[in-house]
């Protein structure tokens, strides 16, 4: 479904990212771990579009996306749910949901998956005309995943989507991603809440200062001493 290829990224003369590569097969759930500003973000925003490549290549089922706009790149299924969430606060959650099926044209389908995202998370059916910065922030959550859902992706790329949410509701998320995967929907997830991620994940990969410097499956990388010591609390 994705394949990144010796991918380099620079900030101004900061190397962020260092000839990483990695894939993600269709149907599968793969996680990105790492600490704080080891690369993380960056990778999503460069598969979306919202960074440029220096240099390395992107493909999606197979095809260079690595110099297309963000918006084609959406057209062609990838969607992200970013970092902090990023809702429209001043707009309704039924005008957010509306704006993820922006590039879209066909109308009665986006209606139907409108009536899909409330089935999904029937709080935000409920309350469809408030605005969406009056939300809870897990309500707010469901709203972002939601909106990205709007643009019908193939590949579904979510950035700490459990970041300041109480345990409970971490749990809920994390089911949602699940049963979003399990309906068709690739994910390429990364999260600092690296236990969760690995239980979900069907192959993980660990980033390091810019680099790939370990990957397996998520049961692997779960009960590697190295991970439980850097990530996992020594659990």
């Amino acid at each position: 479904m994705l394949e990144i290829k010796n991918l380099n990224v620079h900030y101004g003369v900061i190397h962020v990212l260092k000839n990483i590569s990695l894939n993600v097969e269709k149907g599968e759930i793969v996680t990105l771990i790492g600490a704080n500003g080891a690369g993380k973000t960056t990778t999503l925003r460069t598969v979306s579009g919202l960074k440029k490549a220096t240099d390395g290549d992107i493909l999606l089922e197979g095809a260079s996306i690595v110099n297309l706009r963000a918006p084609d790149r959406v057209m062609m299924g990838i969607s992200q749910v970013p970092e902090g969430r990023r809702i429209f606060a001043e707009m309704s959650v039924y005008e957010n949901l509306e704006l993820g099926a922006f590039l879209r044209r066909d109308r009665g389908e986006i209606k139907r998956d409108m009536e899909n995202v409330y089935k999904k998370f029937p709080i935000l059916g409920n309350r469809k005309r408030q605005m969406a910065g009056t939300l809870s922030g897990g309500e707010q959550q469901m709203l972002a995943i939601g909106r990205a859902l709007m643009s019908r992706p193939k590949i579904l790329l979510l950035d700490e989507p459990s970041m300041g949410l109480a345990p409970l509701l971490v749990k809920e998320i994390f089911d949602i991603i699940k049963d979003i995967n399990q309906n068709g929907t690739t994910v390429l997830l990364i999260e600092q809440n690296a236990s969760m991620a690995l239980s979900i994940a069907d192959r993980a990969y660990v980033i390091e200062n810019g680099e790939i410097v370990l990957s397996g499956t998520g049961a692997e990388l779960a009960k590697s001493e190295e991970i439980k010591k850097a990530y996992l609390g020594g659990e």
